[in-house]
C-alpha cells in the first residue's frame, strides 16, 4: 500500500475510486448473490472499510481489487448468519473465497449489462427502472438523479427503496433476457445509458463541469449493447450521440476548468477518432431504419456539428427541422427548448424567443436552469440586457455545479 500521509488527499482518492469502481464492484457482487440491493449494501459496507483504514494504512495499490475482496468476505459472514441461505453457504462461499481479485475486463462488462437488464425489469415503473440503475450503475446520488428527473429527491429516494424491493420479493433472476424479451425491456435500458453519458457530459453538482468516467461506462455500456442487439437502429442511434458528443470532452473545458459553450470551442481538438465512430454508427442506424427514432434524430444533430468545419459553417436550419422532428416523437418542453436555441441560431433571436417564451411557465421546468439560461442569452443578442442579467442570474442561482455558477455569474456581469 501506499503511504497515507495527507488524510484529505487519501479521502479525494477514496472518492475517485468509488466514482471509478462502484458499478464494477456492484455489478460483481449482484452476479455472486442474485440480490442488487443487497449487493450495493456490500458494496457501501467495503467503502466505510475504506473510508476507516485507507487514512491511516494508505490507498492500495490495487483499490477495486481491495474493495471487492472486503466485500465479498462481508457476503461470506451475512450469508453465515444468515440461516435462510445456508443451504447457499458451500457453494456461494466457495466461489466467493477463490475469486479475491476483480474479474477480467470481459466479465466486469457483461456484469454490467446484467445488472442494467436487471434494474430495468418489467416488474418496476419505467421511473423506477431509470432510477435505480442510475443509483447502482452510475453511482449518482439521489439528488443529480433528481435533477436529472426535474423532480424531487424524496421520490427518487422512494423509487429506488421500492424497486430493490420489488427485485428481492420476486427473486428477479441477475441475467441478460432472452431474446424474445430484449425489444421491451430496450427503451429503458437505452435511457438508462443516454442519462448517465449525460451526467457525465453535463455534472449537474459538483465542482466539475464534467465527469469522463461516467461518460466513459455509458459509451462501453453502449458498445456491448450494439454487439448484442445488432439490428436495433436505436441502439445504433444511441452509440452514435454519445460518441459524437463525447468527441468535443477535451474542448469543452479550459486548463483551469472552466466550461467553454460549443460554439467557442477549438474545433481541432475534436477528437476524429470518436467522431468517425459516431458517423458510421449513425449511418448504421439510418441503414436499418426508414423513420428515425429519437436517438438517431439527436445523433443527426450532433453531426451537423461534427461536419461543419468552423461555426459559421454549421447548418441551423437542418438542425431546427431535425429538432422539430424530434419534438413531434417526444414531446418534451427541453426539447423545445433546444429547438428555440436552433431557431434563434437559424432565423435569427426573436424567433427562437418566441418559442421559448410559450413554454416558460412549464412546471417541469420551473426549476430547470438552462431555460433562463438560454432565454438570457437570448435577450442579450436582442439589446435588453437588463432583463437578461436578471435571467443570467436566476440561472446562477439555480444550478448546482459550481463552474457552470461562474460562468452565469460572469454572463450576467457583461450585461
Amino acid at each position: 500500500m501506499a503511504s497515507g500521509t495527507d488524510p484529505q488527499g487519501v479521502h479525494r482518492s477514496i472518492e475517485a475510486v468509488w466514482r471509478i469502481e462502484a458499478a464494477r464492484l456492484i455489478a460483481g457482487l449482484a452476479r455472486f448473490m442474485r440480490d442488487v440491493g443487497l449487493a450495493e449494501e456490500l458494496a457501501q459496507d467495503a467503502l466505510v472499510a475504506a473510508l476507516e483504514q485507507w487514512p491511516e494504512a494508505g490507498v492500495p495499490r490495487n483499490p477495486g481489487a481491495w474493495l471487492m475482496t472486503v466485500a465479498k468476505r462481508r457476503a461470506i459472514d451475512m450469508i453465515r448468519r444468515t440461516e435462510r441461505l445456508e443451504r447457499n453457504l458451500i457453494e456461494l462461499g466457495h466461489r466467493l473465497d477463490t475469486e479475491e481479485d476483480l474479474p477480467e475486463v470481459d466479465e466486469i462488462e457483461d456484469d454490467l449489462l446484467r445488472l442494467v437488464f436487471t434494474a430495468c425489469h418489467p416488474a418496476l415503473s419505467m421511473e423506477a427502472r431509470v432510477a435505480l440503475t442510475l443509483r447502482v450503475l452510475g453511482g449518482l446520488t439521489t439528488d443529480e438523479i433528481a435533477r436529472a428527473f426535474l423532480v424531487s429527491e424524496p421520490t427518487v429516494a422512494q423509487r429506488i427503496v421500492r424497486a430493490k424491493r420489488t427485485l428481492a420479493d420476486k427473486k428477479v433472476p441477475f441475467e441478460v433476457p432472452q431474446a424474445s424479451e430484449l425489444p421491451a425491456r430496450l427503451v429503458s435500458v437505452l435511457e438508462v445509458i443516454y442519462l448517465i453519458f449525460n451526467e457525465g457530459y453535463a455534472a449537474t453538482a459538483g465542482d466539475d463541469w464534467m465527469r469522463p468516467a461516467l461518460c466513459e461506462d455509458a459509451l462501453r455500456l453502449g458498445r456491448v449493447l450494439a454487439g448484442l442487439m445488432p439490428a436495433e437502429a436505436e441502439v445504433h442511434g444511441l452509440v452514435a450521440l454519445m460518441e459524437i458528443q463525447a468527441s468535443r470532452s477535451a474542448a469543452r473545458v479550459s486548463p483551469s476548468g472552466e466550461p467553454i459553450l460549443l460554439l467557442e470551442q477549438n474545433r481541432a481538438r475534436w477528437d476524429q477518432l470518436l467522431i468517425r465512430r459516431g458517423l458510421a454508427a449513425l449511418e448504421q442506424a439510418e441503414k436499418l431504419s426508414g423513420e428515425p427514432g429519437p436517438y438517431a434524430l439527436q445523433a443527426a444533430i450532433a453531426a451537423c456539428h461534427a461536419r461543419a468545419v468552423t461555426p459559421e459553417d454549421t447548418d441551423w436550419e437542418r438542425i431546427a427541422s431535425l429538432y422539430e422532428a424530434l419534438a413531434k416523437l417526444s414531446r418534451s418542453p427541453v426539447v423545445e427548448l433546444n429547438r428555440a436555441v436552433a431557431l434563434a441560431m437559424a432565423y435569427g433571436p426573436a424567433a427562437g424567443l418566441q418559442l421559448l417564451d410559450q413554454i416558460v411557465d412549464e412546471p417541469s421546468l420551473r426549476d430547470y436552469h438552462l431555460l433562463p439560461s438560454v432565454r438570457g442569452d437570448l435577450l442579450f443578442k436582442l439589446g435588453r440586457r437588463e432583463e437578461a442579467r436578471a435571467e443570467f442570474e436566476r440561472a446562477a442561482a439555480l444550478t448546482r455545479n459550481a463552474r457552470e455558477r461562474t460562468l452565469l455569474q460572469e454572463r450576467a456581469a457583461a450585461c
